[in-house]
């Protein structure tokens, strides 16, 4: 099987290689055919290896870092002074060949700065946007983006999400014509951002696009969408109060399992509340879906959570993984450029 190499920024994130690294060592037991760059400061790496399966730290090397962007840095200020960090080494390792896709957790405005400025964005793409796949309630998934990569987005930019995000649910999903919708304060054709009534325009206009319209943040689990097209702060803030929603409902119910009074019914309700979820959504544990893809770029970058425990952060690497078996950037780029031709998008 051909050897895969991930760029890992260890030093990302709110706990750095205390979660990377026995994350990196999970993935490694899993893929035989993994290789793993551990980015970041040798002395705070190395001893989380010293007691490892040999089998596996020989198929790691520790790429040695001068620095780590904060997580709460000005991105303007932070690029400015990104030479030597384990960020932009982990990034150049992938714009160099070195690794086949890079995995960080790190800030996500220095990312998408970054990785703009180190790989360049596919042509037709004006800026990148995080994209994410969210469980909905007849067990499939909606493309969600933008997750945070750029905080507004004019029209342009919208109406390149649409695609981006369409293309990814024809190449990673496998749903043919793709239904899209623009996240909005209303489904009236009135309501909303200029920029949200204006790529509506275009998308409706548009040749073998299929725009449903405006949803509602109510819509996000619906599943009346394939791709949810949104800025990223709007993308950002509706996916984490998602997220928080779930791990409190989860939370209650296994405080609800606890001791105390008629535990047996207790249990037996929140097993079958339990039962009712998975019917409807399947996996609906959030530190199952960390990792947000770059979406534009001709390299995959892959977001994690910046709180992502060690078993999030090792499904991002399984994400990061997956995108470079399937192909991804090359899929988007092929398909991108069939959609542009025949459309009248720019």
């Amino acid at each position: 099987m051909t050897r895969l190499t991930l760029a890992v920024d260890a030093m990302g994130g709110d706990f750095g290689p205390p979660v990377t690294v026995p994350a990196a060592l999970q993935a490694l037991a899993a893929h035989s055919h993994l290789e793993l760059l551990l980015v970041g400061y040798p002395g705070d790496i190395q001893p989380l290896l010293a007691h490892a399966d040999a089998a596996l730290t020989q198929r790691v090397q520790i790429v040695a870092a001068e620095s780590v962007i904060a997580s709460d840095a000005v991105p303007s200020v932070a690029l400015r002074h990104s030479h030597g960090s384990s960020m932009r080494i982990a990034l150049e390792l992938l714009q160099q060949g070195k690794a086949d896709a890079c995995v960080s957790a790190g800030n996500t405005g220095v990312l998408m700065g970054l990785a703009t400025l180190l790989l360049r964005p596919l042509a037709g793409i004006k800026r990148p946007a995080l994209v994410s796949l969210v469980p909905h309630q007849h067990r499939g998934q909606t493309v969600i983006l933008d997750l945070g990569a750029n905080a507004s987005a004019d029209s342009t930019m919208l109406v390149q999400f649409a695609l981006m995000g369409s293309v990814m649910a024809e190449e990673v999903l496998g749903i043919e014509a793709p239904r899209i919708a623009l996240l909005n304060l209303g489904q009236e054709a009135s309501k909303g951002p200029q920029p949200v009534r204006d790529a509506a325009k275009v998308l409706r206009a548009a040749d073998k696009v299929n725009f449903i319209g405006f949803l509602e943040g109510s819509d996000l689990l619906t599943g009346k969408t394939d791709v949810l097209v949104c800025d990223g702060f709007t993308g950002n803030v509706s996916l984490k109060t998602m997220e928080g929603v779930i791990n409190t409902f989860l939370s209650l119910m296994s405080g609800a399992e606890q001791g105390g009074r008629f535990r047996w019914w207790r249990h037996l309700i929140v097993r079958r509340i339990k039962q009712r979820l998975v019917k409807h959504f399947g996996d609906i544990e959030p530190d199952h879906y960390n990792g947000a893809a770059l979406l534009g770029l001709p390299g995959i970058v892959i977001k994690s959570h910046g709180a992502a425990s060690e078993r999030a952060f090792a499904v991002a690497l399984e994400q990061a993984i997956q995108a470079v078996k399937q192909k991804i950037p090359e899929k988007i780029s092929v398909r991108l450029d069939s959609v542009l031709a025949r459309s009248d998008i720019a």
